[in-house]
């Protein structure tokens, strides 16, 4: 451990160099607002006293929409159906909690949606009664392939008025493929004695489970089975303290986000190449390192809010995204940022 005066000393030299570069790339925010305007469409936001705001990160855009439209009521609804099921029906609430992702995933995705998550389970489940692990493998990536076929694409696309249901559609089916080779791997390597577990209904439930329906985070199937199973759920005093807590967390994560949005336009400078060759390498360096903790804060709300709800349900969520800052290589940020996904790929059974 180095001395506490050396630490003291980076840590306000890395401070300043973090300030100084958003302050770049803040003044050429500024200063090229109009023409970033005129390309790119920037929002007007009253909540933020009418600065304009970068909108052209798609995923934070294209969730914060989701949001406001129907997510947030559907991840209410589902804290909601859980504490009732937790006071009314304690052995029953894997079930009903399967059966509200169902009727969650048909308000947002429509029939079609429900019908394809489903048979994408079927297939899946029918494919691990081999017990092979190569052909679960192969079934997964066949179906994960057909997510970029032109003409089932076409046909995804004809269910939905919009590009945004499409693309919900889209983001729902990659995600579950992880879910569905999760259950087939671990059904491969139980025996033929302990297969209760393994069963069609815990996969619904395991595939259906809404707060992670769309995003993720990646909670594995032994994780889920052995945590839903336990029913330790702690009591509704101490269930308030930990909703009070993290919605106050996931608030002011959120509200970082927005700011660095209308305060740095790094995405909408990162799409124009004239002003990327035009500004100096102190606003280079700025809007590299504005990308990566945006990217950071973002993850931070996506992954926070499912995280939440677990942890509510009694389940433990892995834990979230640490600060891309305090970490000097890939392998940290592979290790540490989808610490769900990271222990999924380097599990014995993958």
């Amino acid at each position: 451990m180095l001395p506490r005066w050396e630490l003291s000393l980076y840590l306000l030299a890395s401070l300043g160099f973090h300030f100084y570069s958003f302050y770049e790339v803040y003044k050429v925010s500024r200063e090229h607002e109009e023409e970033l305007d005129q390309e790119f469409e920037l929002e007007t936001d009253a909540l933020f006293g009418g600065l304009k705001k970068d909108p052209t990160d798609f995923e934070w855009s294209f969730w914060m929409e989701w949001g406001k439209q129907w997510l947030v009521w559907l991840l209410l609804g589902h804290a909601a159906v859980s504490q009732m099921a937790t006071l009314l029906a304690r052995k029953l609430r894997p079930w009903i909690l399967m059966a509200y992702g169902m009727w969650a995933c048909w308000c947002v995705l429509g029939a079609p949606g429900v019908a394809l998550v489903f048979l994408h389970t079927v297939i899946s489940f029918c494919v691990a009664q081999f017990r092979s692990l190569l052909l679960s493998w192969l079934c997964s990536l066949l179906l994960l392939s057909t997510l970029r076929l032109q003409g089932v694409e076409e046909v995804k696309r004809r269910w939905y008025r919009t590009d945004s249901e499409y693309y919900l559609l889209q983001f729902t089916l990659t995600v579950r493929c992880l879910y569905y080779t999760s259950f087939s791997l671990e059904s491969c390597q139980q025996p033929p004695t302990a297969q209760a577990s393994c069963s069609f209904p815990w996969m619904l439930a395991y595939v259906f489970y809404y707060p992670v329906f769309h995003n993720g985070p990646i909670l594995s199937f032994p994780e889920f089975i052995t945590q839903m199973q336990q029913q330790e759920l702690s009591s509704l005093k101490a269930s308030l303290c930990v909703l009070a807590w993290g919605l106050g967390r996931l608030l002011c994560w959120w509200w970082l986000a927005e700011l660095m949005a209308h305060l740095m336009y790094m995405h909408a400078i990162y799409s124009s190449i004239p002003l990327l060759e035009a500004v100096s390498d102190w606003t280079l360096g700025g809007l590299a390192l504005a990308q990566v903790l945006f990217f950071y804060v973002k993850y931070l709300v996506l992954f926070g809010i499912p995280a939440l709800l677990m942890r509510l349900d009694g389940l433990r969520p892995p834990p979230l995204p640490r600060c891309v800052s305090t970490m000097f290589s890939f392998t940290g940020m592979w290790r540490y940022f989808d610490v769900g996904l990271h222990k999924f790929l380097i599990s014995p059974v993958s």
